[in-house]
């Protein structure tokens, strides 16, 4: 493997590993992509996909173009175990 596929590995796995406070323990009431995604288990790229689709089990709120993700639904979503 030559370097820039190790740095690239390397900078994929660490941004997997991100540290996010428990969703019960979550003091904000919007969350970003990675963190709602973190919750429910499930890539970033999926939320987007619900987002852009509409069709997912919650819409994210729009801010001057960014996703954000409530909190209330995502713990929801966790409690239900449905993060379909």
């Amino acid at each position: 493997m030559n370097e820039l596929q190790h740095a690239i590995k390397s900078a994929t796995a660490a941004k997997r590993l991100q540290n996010f406070p428990p969703i019960d323990q979550e003091n904000r009431s919007h969350v970003e992509t990675a963190c709602a995604a973190f919750h429910l288990m499930r890539q970033a790229q999926t939320l987007r996909a619900w987002a852009c689709h509409e069709n997912g089990p919650l819409r994210p709120v729009r801010i001057n173009g960014r996703l954000a993700w409530k909190v209330d639904d995502i713990k929801r979503l966790v409690a239900e175990g449905s993060a379909a």
